[in-house]
């Protein structure tokens, strides 16, 4: 539900404190902010320092499916920048968020020359690979009001507040199948 990568976050973090020019930045990002936006270009990759997105598909009749919630470590950009395509989904924050900012070329650098870096790219992908087919089984096997406590106790350990079209987005459902629901669990 809430991905982080503490392991991605330590490395880039050294990499920042190490790095002589600015090819990584810290960034700023309020509470609404994209942070990245669906069908548009990358101009920079990003690893959340702190702080919680919401990464989302935005179907062609506006309505939004949200594939994830993401967290500290988890990188953002690197997709697209390697496959050279525009924004896969878009990444809003759901609080206040500060992500380390690496210019591309810089990237492409690290790409080519920092083992450890490649290594934590396989795992993340390998990550999200695991949570898709888990989470399409699990959403096989279990209720949608099961998934919705799931989510509600996230909210809660995480002392974040989800809207209810963002429940509903993430759970697939309508915000008024979603109200149903809750009635029905209180």
């Amino acid at each position: 539900m809430l991905r982080t990568n503490q392991s991605f976050l330590s490395h880039l973090e050294e990499l920042y404190r190490k790095q002589t020019g600015e090819n990584i930045i810290l960034e700023s990002f309020s509470k609404g902010q994209k942070l990245l936006i669906q069908d548009h270009s990358v101009s920079k990759v990003m690893l959340i320092k702190e702080g919680i997105t919401k990464c989302y598909f935005e179907e062609e009749n506006g309505k939004e499916y949200i594939v994830e919630f993401l967290g500290s470590g988890e990188i953002l950009g690197e997709v697209e920048l390697i496959k050279n395509i525009p924004c896969l989904c878009g990444i809003e924050a759901l609080t206040e968020v500060v992500v380390y900012t690496i210019s591309l070329p810089y990237f492409n650098e690290l790409i080519q020359k920092d083992l450890i870096l490649n290594n934590l790219l396989l795992n993340s992908f390998a990550e999200r690979i695991i949570n898709t087919s888990s989470r399409a089984s699990y959403q096989q096997l279990y209720t949608v009001e099961h998934t919705l406590t799931q989510l509600l106790k996230m909210q809660s350990k995480q002392n974040i507040q989800i809207s209810k079209e963002d429940m509903a987005a993430y759970l697939g459902i309508t915000v008024r199948s979603l109200n149903r629901i809750l009635k029905d669990l209180q």
